[in-house]
């Protein structure tokens, strides 16, 4: 059974359990997808379930997307992503929904973080900064020594600093499914989720159990 769905982040709220203690909560939009192709070691050499999410206009999409759609006989789909699974007992065309979660299971969630543009150490890394004091009026959110001198007489790669900020792939890990609602295609997950409100996620069975 393929554990995985494509959804939409709507945003947080808080659920109050049994003994009235509140802990924080995203909604996820997620599915209704659709099983646009399946993939299996004979043919493609590994087994996987291509999923669609988020029917759009036709314009929005090229000849080639239309065309791959068109074998299943699927709308157009603005989304599609992959979900690796040993065992694909799915077929083209068939629906997936949230009811493929149960309230209690360990979900992965993937999303793109919010990007920050170009930002300094300070807020990318965390570093300290110079003294506040002592004549040192504009160096307060410096980074400092970049490397040493004559040798090597260049910065090592993969050195921090300032640079580009956010817009990264980000998984989230074994998160706890507290809501599923198959009616209105919403799973509730313990815990905050990366990306803006709207923003694409993937949800799978979590890998560390």
């Amino acid at each position: 059974m393929l554990k995985g769905l494509i959804g939409k982040k709507i945003g947080m709220t808080q659920i109050f359990d049994d003994s009235g203690v509140a802990f924080p909560v995203t909604l996820i939009e997620a599915g209704p997808c659709y099983v646009t192709q399946v993939r299996r070691p004979e043919s493609e050499g590994y087994s996987a379930v291509q999923l669609g999410f988020g029917e759009t206009h036709p314009k929005r999409l090229s000849g080639g997307e239309l065309g791959h759609l068109k074998v299943g006989n699927l709308p157009p789909m603005r989304f599609l992503r992959e979900f690796r699974t040993k065992t694909p007992e799915l077929t083209v065309g068939d629906v997936v929904k949230a009811d493929v979660f149960a309230v209690g299971e360990r979900v992965d969630v993937i999303g793109t973080s919010k990007g920050k543009g170009f930002a300094g150490g300070v807020k990318r890394y965390h570093f300290s900064g110079g003294p506040k004091t002592h004549g040192q009026s504009d160096r307060h959110r410096a980074p400092g020594s970049r490397s040493s001198g004559t040798t090597p007489g260049r910065v090592y790669k993969g050195s921090r600093g300032a640079g580009h900020m956010g817009d990264d792939r980000v998984t989230v890990q074994s998160l706890k499914v507290v809501m599923v609602d198959a009616e209105r295609n919403l799973i509730g997950v313990h815990g905050a989720v990366p990306g803006p409100k709207g923003g694409l996620v993937m949800i799978k069975e979590a890998r560390k159990q």
